[in-house]
């Protein structure tokens, strides 16, 4: 069975909810006040199936022009469209406007039925046809059928039937692959079923059971039950008029407007990029930052428009602009929205949304309107690497990019793999996948370099930096977790030298003056004088009256050297009194096999300040185990 969505347009009183009617058996003017004033107010909905496996959910809009919003949320879903024209009447006001929205939406299939065709003469039913024919002339129903119809009389109902089929098979199902997303448009309880909601779903299969989001609220829930038709299925497809019972979501948590998605896939937003066509009925020019309100799918939202390459848009004009607005909602690249005024209430343009989330634009800004001429074009090789760039140096996750470019999952795929063997980009991390643009990558190389190399001017005393410092040297606006690829590539670079804990520059080496040469020989005699008892940083501080980092920065030296060793963050050995102690233990344990603390103190006279650290030293350069309270050779030496 193919699914399609039909829906009605045209001027109010032209005979949509009759021909519905007509059709189907099916009164879709629900309410109360409908039935009293003779008019649609509301969405309305049936459902159509013609021979040959048609299935068409049909949507009815209100044709009055204070409820355009309501024709606005329905028209979203449509696949074919019928535009509904009175031959008594002929082009009336919000013939116009309805054909002005669904060309902005996107609406490329459809037909002309010429209701109350029973009223007119022949003659005037000719001249009438001819009058559409020439309004439809350049729009998408240039050479759409003209049915002549009458609802009372049933005449011309089997052609249209017909017309329906024969469009319905040019017409492609919505997408089945990808995540579900229906747009709500009506809400209301059942006794004994709690909120149902209704809508179009315009991608992917929801099926009963499926964990459920709404947004733009995050509400969660689950999907309870599913009619599509009036029957109850187990799961609704793309292309389907679909209620759907919620579990866990109460009747004033959810409203027209809001979209059922699966939990935590979507992202609503607050600002779009998009291609605007200003129409050219519009009553005045379109300034930069002018207030509007914006329709797409069901909802309607204000917004503020930022002209990025121009001052005003002319009526008839098309430009790139971003539109900000006053609540987040869920917007897709791809999507069509309509925007309109509220003095004079008028539709004064559309189009496409292009990029659903991108950064603040400044103004005149020329990689701006390239991303957006390339996202139009569908340029994927270009919009991948100019997404990527632009993400500066935070880079961008592949999930960002699909969200930001429309590219469907598989092309994505297949565009990054390319551009990864070309090296215009570069994958930093594996989980979640993040890609930077090689310029990036070289500006990130080049600062941590220009860190290293300022870290030793300031510290002339030092070989290198500690990588856990340089680490926090990164920019803030990117990712600490590119350190370990940059510093590898570096390293391969012959740029820096990574050394256990610290980095420092290919062939740097610390030339040291006479003085510092004699103050270091005086720290390395103090350490040689303590012997057993080392001093602590403060103590050597005292002993040289220095500042603690000039007493670090000369025992680094030391260390450098080869004349100390560092056994713990304050506690430094002379290395020939270490080599003393260590040697100790080792014929020690090559005689008696193990030795306890206790045993070592009376070995080498330590104090036990100093006999715990030593120890665990040992146990770290691999030389003794620890067994219980003993130590043992981890090795015969």
């Amino acid at each position: 069975m193919k699914n399609l969505i039909l829906g009605t347009a045209g001027h109010i009183d032209h005979g949509k909810t009759s021909l519905v009617m007509a059709l189907t058996g099916i009164d879709t003017d629900r309410l109360k006040e409908e039935k009293a004033r003779g008019i649609t107010i509301e969405l309305g909905f049936a459902h159509l199936e013609l021979p040959g496996g048609i299935r068409f959910g049909i949507i009815d809009v209100p044709g009055h022009e204070k409820f355009v919003r309501s024709m606005v949320a329905g028209v979203g879903g449509m696949d074919i469209v019928m535009l509904v024209i009175a031959a008594d009447e002929g082009i009336m006001p919000q013939t116009r406007e309805h054909m002005d929205i669904l060309r902005l939406l996107g609406v490329k299939k459809g037909l002309v039925a010429l209701t109350k065709c029973d009223l007119v003469e022949r003659e005037w039913l000719d001249l009438v046809t001819e009058e559409v024919r020439e309004y439809v002339s350049g729009s998408f129903l240039e050479n759409a059928p003209i049915v002549p119809v009458s609802s009372r009389t049933g005449e011309g109902l089997d052609l249209l039937r017909d017309v329906l089929y024969r469009l319905a098979s040019e017409v492609d199902e919505k997408r089945r692959e990808g995540h579900f997303r229906l747009p709500v448009d009506r809400v209301f309880t059942m006794t004994g079923f709690g909120t149902v909601v209704t809508g179009t779903l315009l991608s992917g299969e929801i099926t009963v059971g499926d964990d459920l989001e709404l947004l733009p609220s995050g509400r969660m829930g689950r999907v309870r039950g599913i009619q599509a038709h009036g029957s109850k299925v187990e799961k609704g497809l793309a292309g389907q008029r679909l209620a759907v019972n919620l579990q866990g979501v109460d009747l004033d948590e959810v409203h027209r407007g809001d979209v059922v998605v699966p939990r935590n896939i979507f992202q609503i937003t607050r600002a779009v990029d998009v291609r605007l066509d200003h129409l050219s009925t519009a009553p005045r020019e379109l300034k930069h930052r002018a207030k509007v309100n914006l329709h797409s799918a069901t909802y309607e939202v204000q917004a503020q428009v930022v002209l990025l390459d121009r001052n005003t848009i002319q009526p008839g004009e098309s430009a790139y602009v971003q539109l900000r607005l006053s609540e987040p909602v869920l917007l897709i690249s791809g999507d069509s929205y309509i925007l309109r005024v509220a003095s004079p209430a008028t539709t004064i343009g559309g189009g496409v949304v292009l990029d659903p989330f991108p950064p603040r634009r400044r103004r005149r800004s020329e990689e701006a309107v390239m991303l957006l001429e390339s996202l139009e074009s569908q340029e994927h090789q270009r919009v991948c690497v100019l997404i990527i760039g632009q993400s500066k140096l935070s880079g961008i996750s592949f999930e960002d990019i699909l969200l930001r470019s429309g590219i469907s999952r598989k092309a994505a795929e297949a565009t990054l793999a390319i551009l990864l063997g070309t090296g215009d980009i570069l994958q930093m991390t594996r989980e979640p996948r993040i890609f930077l643009a090689r310029e990036s990558f070289e500006s990130l190389k080049s600062g941590l370099t220009d860190e290293v190399s300022a870290f030793l001017a300031d510290n002339p005393l030092k070989l290198g930096i500690g990588k856990e410092e340089l680490k926090t040297r990164m920019p803030k606006r990117s990712d600490q977790r590119f350190f370990t690829p940059l510093l590898s590539a570096l390293e391969r670079d012959g740029l820096l030298i990574p050394e256990r804990d610290i980095v420092t520059l290919a062939g740097q080496a610390v030339r040291l003056t006479a003085s510092i040469e004699e103050r270091t020989a005086d720290f390395s005699a103090f350490l040689r004088e303590k012997a057993l008892e080392p001093p602590t940083i403060k103590e050597i501080m005292e002993r040289f009256h220095c500042d603690e980092k000039s007493a670090r920065d000369n025992i680094a030296i030391l260390i450098r050297n080869g004349d100390a060793v560092r056994i713990s963050s304050d506690l430094f050995y002379a290395s020939e009194v270490l080599n003393g102690l260590r040697e100790k233990l080792i014929l020690h344990l090559r005689e008696k096999e193990e030795i306890t603390p206790s045993e070592y103190r009376e070995l080498t006279g330590l104090s036990r300040k100093f006999l715990i650290p030593l120890l665990e030293h040992f146990d770290s350069e691999k030389i003794t185990i620890r067994v219980g309270d003993r130590r043992v050779l981890r090795k015969r030496l």
